[in-house]
């Protein structure tokens, strides 16, 4: 990674009717690295990605994307940006290789033909390029995805959950490419709901309806939450958990397998909080929060912007 602003945007803002959808967003994001967009449902991260690229126009912010105005040249943006969608988004009547020259088609990619025969061999893809896309299981999809996406040689990959619905292997798979093409030099923003995702970006953000709540390396954005908390196993901790909510100093309790994790941001208040249940019943630990840790008390904390 160099210093270089790929994306350099400030008070991004979106609304749709009376609802702020993305509200004050700023970002930078440097050549060559894999930055995470985290938050719930709902939370705008799509929308955000969409007025980067130049699909949905914002209502105030300025900036750059690639260096281009984030505003005025969203058409220039739009031919230099890999954008991948929620959703599988190809004709699945087309097998993969029509699929992929028509999206060279649509790039007017030089030497198209030659292009399509590479883009097939980086992904792994050339001994399905007959089978129609309608017929590929989730992690075949998201490969064809992810090489129409690069068909152009973009400069900036924006992924939207890319790896919804594919099985550990090809998630796996789908990562140690992300990561190869970001050590040649490609910048790529990606949204994520997976704890182990977002632990292999280089930086993350953390955005709940619509604003944007922290940014950093992994380490600062456990850091700067200031979360302290403990592990507890024993029997009956579903009714421990219902015990200890809502008592002062207990911000949130959360299962992990056959323990809970019981977090606050105020360390002597939360250890207040559980003195009356740390009995021979029980045996408790503090250890270092996670970042699943910390996102659940980011969301739990946040104003969804649909109430009213």
């Amino acid at each position: 990674m160099n210093g270089e602003k790929i994306i350099d945007v400030r008070g991004m803002t979106k609304r749709f009717g009376n609802r702020t959808v993305v509200d004050n967003v700023g970002l930078t994001v440097r050549k060559g690295e894999i930055f995470g967009f985290l938050g719930p449902n709902g939370s705008g991260k799509t929308t955000f990605l969409r007025m980067l690229c130049g699909l949905l126009r914002a209502d105030a912010g300025s900036g750059s994307c690639l260096g281009h105005d984030v505003i005025a040249d969203s058409e220039t943006i739009k031919r230099e940006v890999g954008y991948m969608t929620q959703r599988f988004s190809f004709w699945e009547d087309l097998s993969i290789e029509e699929n992929l020259d028509f999206a060279a088609r649509m790039y007017d990619v030089k030497h198209r033909r030659q292009t399509v025969r590479d883009s097939l061999d980086q992904l792994g893809l050339t001994t399905r390029k007959n089978q129609l896309a309608g017929q590929l299981s989730g992690g075949w999809k998201q490969r064809l995805a992810l090489a129409a996406c690069l068909i152009h040689k973009p400069k900036l990959l924006l992924l939207d959950e890319p790896t919804a619905g594919v099985d550990p292997k090809a998630r796996r798979d789908f990562w140690d490419e992300i990561h190869r093409l970001a050590g040649e030099g490609l910048t790529v923003l990606i949204t994520t709901h997976y704890m182990d995702e977002a632990e292999r970006c280089h930086r993350l953000a953390y955005i709940a309806y619509g604003k944007l709540l922290t940014h950093g390396t992994v380490d600062e954005v456990i850091g700067h939450e200031h979360l302290t908390t403990w592990s507890v196993t024993g029997q009956d901790l579903a009714r421990l958990s219902e015990q200890l909510r809502g008592r002062a100093g207990i911000e949130q309790t959360v299962a992990f397998g056959n323990m809970l994790h019981v977090s606050g941001g105020d360390a002597g208040a939360l250890e207040k909080g559980i003195e009356p249940f740390r009995t021979d019943q029980y045996e408790w630990h503090q250890l270092d929060s996670g970042l699943e840790d910390v996102f659940i008390h980011l969301m739990d904390k946040s104003k969804d912007n649909a109430s009213p």
